[in-house]
Parts: C-alpha cells; sequence; structure tokens
C-alpha cells in the first residue's frame, strides 16, 4: 500500500502530554497555541494514565479551529521479554513496553473491570513516587539543607493528579531556587550537597537541564532516592490493550528506532521481525517521536510500516522540562520530509475517521475483537480527511 499524496496534507502533532501528566507545558492551552501560531492543524492529547484532560482539550481546541485526537499512554510489562533480556521501546528496561491508545471515545466510555484497572494503575503510579519523596526528605536531611518536599502539595500544586518523578525533580529545583533567593552560586551549592559532593553540569539558570540533572543523579538507577519498580504494578501489554479497545480507541505501538548512535533496540532492529510480531499481537497502529530520530531512519520504518497497512502516526511528546516547537521534525531540528508529512497526515485521518464513528456508536477502524479493517484503510483516510478540514476550515 503507498500512502496519498493529497493535494493539502496538513501537518499534525498527535502525540502531546499536558499538565494531566507531566510536559514542558504549565497550561493545557500552551501547546494548542503554539500550533496554531505555527501552522499544526492536528493535535492529539496524549497523557500517562489519564483522559482526564479530554474535555479542556476538546473545546479549547473548537475555539482554535484545531482538531482533536483523543490518546492515552500506558507502561506495560512483556513478562517473557524481561526474562530474555529483550529490550522493547524501552532502551534501559528489558521487557518494559510502551503503548498508547489512539482515537479514544470522547465523551469518555470505560466500563468496569476496565475503569478500575486503570484507577489503580494510577494510584500505583503515584504511590511510587510518593516512596521516592520520602527517600529525597531522607536524602535532604541527611546532607541538612534545612527543607524537605511535601508529597501532598506537590500533587496539589504542579500536578493535576498525576504524579511523575519528573515533578519530584521540578519540585527540587524550585525549593532549591527559592532558598537561595536568586544567588546562583547558594543555588549551584545547594545541589552540589544533594547531589553527594558531584558538580552540577548544567547551568543553574537553566531550570529544564537542573531538572533533567537532578533527575538523571538522583531519581534513577544508582541514585539515592531511586526506588524500584515492582513488576506486579505493571500490566501486560495484552491487559492495556484491552483498556484501550474498551474505551474506544486504537492500540498503538510506539517506535524508538535509531537513537543519535544509530543504535536500535533488540525488538525494532529486525523491522520486518518487529510488524510481524505487532500484527500478531493486533497492534496495527504504530507512532514516532520524531526528535528521537534521523530522517532517512524515520523515513525507511514510516514508509515501510505504512506500506504493510499500519497507521502510523508522529508526535513530539513534550513530557520533559524542555520547550521545543510543536510543529514536528527529525533530530537536529530538520522539518519532516513531505512523504513524512503525507503519511503522518494519513495516519491521523484514519484516527479521526474511527474517533468520529465510535462518537456516533458505529463500528470504528477496529471491529469487536479489535482487528483492523486494513483492506479499507484508504476510505478511512478519505473520510478523515474530510472531517478534519470540516473543522479547520469552518466559517463558523
Amino acid at each position: 500500500m503507498g500512502y496519498l499524496n493529497f493535494i493539502n496534507p496538513l501537518h499534525v502533532n498527535a502525540h502531546l502530554h499536558t499538565p494531566y501528566s507531566f510536559s514542558a507545558f504549565d497550561k493545557l492551552t500552551e501547546p494548542l497555541d503554539m500550533a496554531k501560531k505555527e501552522g499544526v492543524s492536528v493535535v492529539g492529547i496524549n497523557d500517562f494514565y489519564s483522559m482526564n484532560g479530554y474535555q479542556e482539550w476538546n473545546l479549547e481546541c473548537y475555539l482554535r479551529k484545531l482538531y482533536p485526537l483523543f490518546n492515552i499512554e500506558f507502561i506495560s510489562l512483556q513478562k517473557e521479554d524481561m526474562a530474555a533480556d529483550i529490550r522493547v521501546n524501552d532502551p534501559n528496561n528489558p521487557g518494559r513496553t510502551y503503548l498508547s491508545g489512539k482515537g479514544m471515545a470522547y465523551p469518555v466510555i470505560l466500563p468496569e473491570p476496565f475503569a478500575g484497572e486503570l484507577a489503580a494503575v494510577r494510584e500505583e503510579s503515584n504511590a511510587h513516587v510518593e516512596k521516592m519523596c520520602g527517600k529525597l526528605n531522607e536524602l535532604l536531611a541527611k546532607v541538612g539543607v534545612g527543607f524537605s518536599l511535601s508529597f501532598d502539595l506537590i500533587k496539589k500544586e504542579l500536578t493535576k493528579g498525576c504524579v511523575r518523578e519528573r515533578h519530584l525533580a521540578k519540585a527540587l529545583r524550585m525549593e532549591v531556587h527559592r532558598q537561595s533567593k536568586g544567588c546562583r552560586e547558594e543555588a549551584t551549592k545547594l545541589l552540589e550537597a544533594v547531589f553527594g559532593g558531584k558538580k552540577l553540569q548544567a547551568d543553574v539558570d537553566n531550570f529544564a537541564a537542573v531538572e533533567n540533572e537532578i533527575r538523571g543523579t538522583l531519581l534513577k538507577a544508582g541514585g539515592a532516592a531511586f526506588v524500584p519498580e515492582n513488576p506486579k504494578a505493571f500490566l501486560s501489554p495484552d491487559s492495556v490493550c484491552k483498556i484501550i479497545l474498551a474505551a474506544g480507541g486504537i492500540p498503538t505501538y510506539p517506535f524508538l528506532a535509531d537513537d543519535a548512535k544509530g543504535c536500535f533496540t533488540d525488538f525494532e532492529k529486525d523491522l520486518q521481525k518487529a510488524a510481524d510480531a505487532l500484527k500478531q499481537r493486533s497492534i496495527y497502529s504504530v507512532e514516532f517521536i520524531t526528535t528521537r530520530n534521523s530522517m532517512e531512519a524515520l523515513e525507511q520504518y514510516a514508509t515501510c510500516l505504512h506500506e504493510q497497512g499500519f497507521v502510523v502516526t508522529f508526535g513530539s511528546e513534550h513530557n520533559t522540562p524542555a520547550m521545543e516547537p510543536v510543529k514536528l521534525s527529525v533530530r537536529g531540528g530538520q522539518p519532516l520530509s513531505q512523504k513524512l508529512v503525507e503519511i503522518g497526515y494519513a495516519g491521523a485521518c484514519v484516527v479521526a475517521s474511527h474517533q468520529q464513528a465510535v462518537l456516533n456508536r458505529k463500528q470504528g477502524y477496529l471491529d469487536a475483537n479489535g482487528k483492523a479493517d486494513v483492506a479499507r484503510r484508504d476510505e478511512y483516510i478519505k473520510d478523515g480527511d474530510r472531517i478534519i478540514k470540516a473543522a479547520v476550515y469552518s466559517k463558523r
């Protein structure tokens, strides 16, 4: 299958985190304002374990004539891959498998027992970060910096209910700067004391870099506040896919593809083998965070997967403190090629068509068993193109 040559493919960012998980953005409206300014017409909310931002996303997209995609992200654990030491799409943790749901139903539908499973995963994630906060406070007391962090306050003031380890790093950075009263030398001294004497590598006024360094030094494996995650806290990929299907979405595999050194994970290095494995698991949709990849690798992987019938979408995540454009580029800042723009828009069109069908209580791109209607994918692309452009070019 080849991708359709649209007369006017629109720019898409189908994977954006918001303050409903962790995000570079302080307000949900920020990425939407940026999208409008940068010429991105289709935007997908894609928070960890949460659909709570959908209502606000829908309204704010409507006000800006942007087309909204409703997505979600999970971290699952494939125990067989873990036992075999196979890295899937987490380069550091064998068996750890990130999965997204694309085109989830809005208004939200999620019956039991799936709603309970999602709530339990969210609660376990928060509980894990709370344990890390406790260890971080033990370290702060040991070092004698004269302050501690309140998990409840972090949850209340920095989150919308979903607490990530990046929130801890942000809270610590903010408190260090508050304690130092704007003095660079004092802030550096405090951070290096917490780091056990290790020299701060980042510019102390580069907040994103400092937060990343706090996370890498203290909260990741080997750090003083690191708490290993309990494998029992992770759902299996199959269970995650069932939740996504129950919520009306399309299970989607996020490819890492090539890293800065040109390396691939064990699962992804043989593209055909990976594609076959995904089909066997009834996963017919994939996505890429484009800034991770070279143009060559992204075009190779995205084109091959599109031509094999997969729905292919692209996004930027923005789930780190670093602020980047919403309009997509590959590693190094080069804009997406025309081929990639067309593939990404075609994928978004399928998701839009699916979303609209589910909204109208009709069967979307997947049937009740999760099998994709690949043979009619081009029809969904054309239908989604109509739906998206009707919203974006509305004269209301």
